[in-house]
């Protein structure tokens, strides 16, 4: 019996064939072979064109299967990941009406601030647990306020996940915790936020019909089951943000449980069971994948977005072959990077620095010492240090970071880069055989009832390396952490 995972990122769509039996990953391909374009009309926006990720989802699933050297009948059921935040509205035909606008644009601040005003600061925190800021309904308000012969054309809304879903199945579904990631989820009247609807102008109606995150969510249509070489009418039974399906990937379900990611951004994601929010949203609460009303579990978010972006910048202005030659040049430079410190933001509003870009700098340059060994290296130490500067934050909330539990994909390939965030951070690193599509897998094999429950679920995982943190290295990297965040303090005043 298989399953098949979807991981639909910024950067590319992944998909991996799950063998539920052994928990194995058979096959697995990503597409395209080059980062995806992010298109920029003005500063500080982002776009995708929703059909170019239908395209190439097609194109991963069947380099997946052939990879698994499955027949695609074998599949039995469907679970999609995806990146959170994003806006897709269709017309009546279910056909997009604009491109994506995705989460790392900005442009919807300002809209985002004065929805927090005119709704109720209070009303807001108290049952959002955050303020409607840069998410996906206040790009809605913007769409509305500056696209108005666009917004007339939109008959749903959607998250990019449930995009895709509609594309499988014809339905236009979404979940709870789609909605929560999106500030549109009321956690007090536990259904969408009427009060929010209103205050924007914006009809209810555009919100699709709510799903459970594990279940059946819709059936594969036929003429999309033949195209692909699966079987007509399996269920696609699990959908959630890719942050919420990180945790879950990495068996992080519980109270006091971390999961971190460094891709495209970075993020830091904790369990809770008490109902809390950052009066300065700097870190965001949204439904985790199992919460429920009579069992609560909130995801507390820490996102970074300057993370692996910086270290693919710095490959290509510099030229390096890949990330592996840049690792082992970096680790022939002493930890402190002789003096340089690098600030790894610039990919548009920080959330953890109150929604401000201060760009991306480096501080120190000596010109007769420093060489492409210590870009790299500095790059790594200053998003280690950014990583350290959001878990103090997520600290302030009641969440430690003794343990943190990661998949073995993108910068945490690079030992450098884990021994540093241990080090810099004082926690475990704990990195586990997963990724965003076989976490996906799996939900959809829970979902589907396969497994009897996430124990079960999560019995083959296995972790592959552990990082303590280097006591003798603790203060050095200590040094380094104070000296960035004063030059961070100096970009931001």
């Amino acid at each position: 019996m298989f399953t098949l995972g979807l991981d639909l990122g910024s950067s590319s769509i992944k998909a991996s064939v799950l063998e539920v039996e052994s928990g194995k990953c058979v096959g697995s391909a990503t597409f395209p072979g080059h980062e995806m374009e992010i298109m920029t009309p003005e500063s500080g926006q982002a776009e995708q064109h929703p059909e170019t990720w239908w395209v190439f989802t097609r194109r991963a699933i069947d380099k997946a299967i052939k990879a698994g050297r499955i027949s695609g009948k074998k599949i039995t059921a469907i679970g999609i990941a995806y990146q959170m935040h994003g806006l897709v509205a269709v017309d009546k035909t279910l056909e997009p009406v604009r491109p994506a606008i995705i989460w790392c644009d900005s442009r919807a601040v300002e809209t985002g601030n004065r929805l927090f005003r005119n709704a109720g600061e209070e009303k807001c925190l108290s049952r959002l647990l955050n303020s409607p800021a840069n998410f996906t309904f206040s790009k809605l308000v913007w769409v509305k306020e500056h696209e108005p012969e666009v917004f007339k054309k939109i008959h749903r809304i959607m998250l990019p996940g449930d995009f895709i879903a509609m594309k499988l199945t014809g339905e236009v579904k979404t979940t709870a915790s789609g909605l929560s990631e999106g500030i549109m989820w009321d956690f007090r009247d536990n259904k969408p936020a009427e009060f929010l609807f209103e205050a924007g102008d914006i009809d209810r109606s555009l919100v699709a019909d709510i799903v459970p995150a594990f279940g059946e969510q819709g059936y594969l249509l036929k003429t999309i089951a033949d195209e692909l070489g699966l079987q007509a009418g399996i269920p696609v039974t699990y959908r959630a943000g890719d942050q919420p399906n990180n945790a879950f990937s990495l068996n992080v379900l519980s109270p006091g449980e971390i999961a971190a990611t460094a891709g495209t951004s970075g993020v830091v994601y904790g369990v809770t069971n008490k109902e809390n929010y950052d009066p300065q949203q700097r870190v965001n609460t949204f439904a985790h994948v199992n919460h429920t009303s009579e069992n609560p579990h909130y995801g507390v978010l820490l996102c970074i977005n300057g993370t692996g972006i910086s270290n693919s910048w710095i490959r290509k202005i510099s030229g390096a072959d890949g990330f592996e030659q840049m690792n082992q040049r970096a680790s022939t430079i002493a930890p402190g990077s002789d003096g340089l410190i690098f600030i790894p933001f610039g990919n548009g509003a920080e959330r953890m620095l109150g929604n401000r870009n201060p760009g991306a700098a480096f501080f120190n340059i000596d010109l007769n010492l420093h060489g492409r060994a210590h870009l790299y290296r500095a790059v790594q130490e200053g998003i280690a240090c950014a990583f350290r500067y959001g878990m103090e934050i997520l600290q302030q909330g009641g969440i430690t970071r003794k343990v943190i539990r990661a998949g073995n994909a993108n910068m945490f390939l690079s030992g450098l880069f884990c021994q540093t965030l241990a080090t810099i951070s004082g926690a475990e690193i704990q990195l586990y055989d997963t990724d965003g599509a076989l976490g996906a897998a799996r939900g959809a094999a829970l979902g589907a009832g396969f497994y009897q429950n996430p124990r079960h679920c999560f019995s083959t995982m296995k972790m592959l390396k552990v990082f303590q943190p280097q006591i003798e290295l603790k203060n050095q990297l200590d040094e380094v952490f104070d000296k960035w965040n004063i030059h961070l303090k100096k970009i931001l005043t």
